[in-house]
């Protein structure tokens, strides 16, 4: 069972890949193809608005259990361990709760999750320094909703006729 929880909690191992350099933080880009993996399986939530709450809601709650069970089972070290990347799954999966799945919007989540989960402003600042599995997911969260709250704005003023 632990292996399971382990290939699920790396993104079927996808931050053993090797490192990607980017030069303004020190990480090795785990973030980035975690975030990459969960693009497909977009396609797999329900687009009625009520069941793809309860489906991100059920998946958040299993991130949080995956993330608890592969450190206390793993060789994952330290508050936020780059190699468990299962929660930018949750971070992305939550920027595109009730946006069209077209792929101006899935790139512009994925660029806007991206930048908030990297530069951490308030709040995921605040759930990143929780040192739990909750905190671990719900650093992600916050950044996904910052980047749907801007998305959505933008959904609003483009049909205001604004852009």
């Amino acid at each position: 069972m632990q292996k399971v929880i382990n290939a699920l909690a790396t993104g079927f191992f996808i931050s053993y890949l090797p490192a990607l350099v980017i030069p303004f933080k020190k990480n090795t880009g785990a973030g980035f193809l975690g975030t990459a993996l969960a693009v497909p399986f977009v396609c797999f939530f329900p687009h009625h608005v009520a069941l793809y709450l309860v489906v991100l809601s059920a998946f958040v709650l299993l991130c949080i259990w995956i993330c608890k069970n592969a450190k206390l089972g793993g060789n994952f070290k330290g508050h936020d361990n780059p190699k468990i990347v299962i929660d930018e799954a949750a971070g992305y999966f939550t920027a595109l709760m009730f946006l069209p799945r077209t792929w101006p919007y899935l790139l512009a989540a994925f660029v806007l999750f991206r930048t908030f989960d990297t530069l951490k402003p308030w709040p995921v600042k605040y759930f990143d320094r929780m040192p739990n599995a909750f905190g671990v997911v719900f650093d992600d969260v916050a950044a996904g909703l910052l980047a749907n709250i801007v998305l959505q704005i933008f959904v609003i003023l483009s049909h205001a006729g604004i852009f």
